[in-house]
């Protein structure tokens, strides 16, 4: 590993190497006001919701693709005191780069093991479209400002 050290103190040796490849990127994470409804319907707190924000937002295309949504994909966080089984499923949908992950439903595995067959249809449905509305409102807002 190549070192430099200052004229002033040579002591001090500096190692030389790239530190970025070692910075993760985090992608914007939206949660959506039905994420928020479900969120405090379980009683998450602010730092629960934190660490599913900021770990989706590490990586937005974690958990399974859910068959039948048009994309959504469902990811299991652990609850209080539970672990992963027993504990939370999200909700997401992530369509690349430049659109946020957009943090859709959270139910506890509890209440409920999956999404009924009507939720999905409506998933597919609103999710089809959400990429497209999205970069239209940026886009239209941009140009408001200028």
């Amino acid at each position: 590993m190549p070192s430099y050290s200052f004229p002033l103190f040579p002591e001090l040796p500096l190692v030389l190497y790239t530190a970025l490849p070692y910075i993760s990127v985090m992608h914007v994470v939206i949660e959506t006001p039905n994420y928020l409804s479900d969120a405090k319907a379980l009683g998450l707190t602010a730092d629960e919701r934190r660490s599913i924000v900021d770990c989706i937002a590490q990586t937005p295309d974690a958990g399974v693709e859910m068959k039948g949504t048009g994309g959504a994909r469902k990811i299991r966080f652990a609850g209080r005191g539970k672990g992963k089984s027993g504990g939370y499923r999200v909700v997401t949908f992530y369509a690349g780069e430049n659109i946020p992950v957009f943090l859709l439903s959270i139910f506890s595995k509890g209440e409920r093991a999956n999404l009924s067959q009507a939720e999905r249809n409506e998933l597919k449905q609103i999710l089809g479209s959400l990429a497209d509305v999205y970069k239209k409102g940026v886009k239209d807002y941009v140009q408001s400002r200028k």
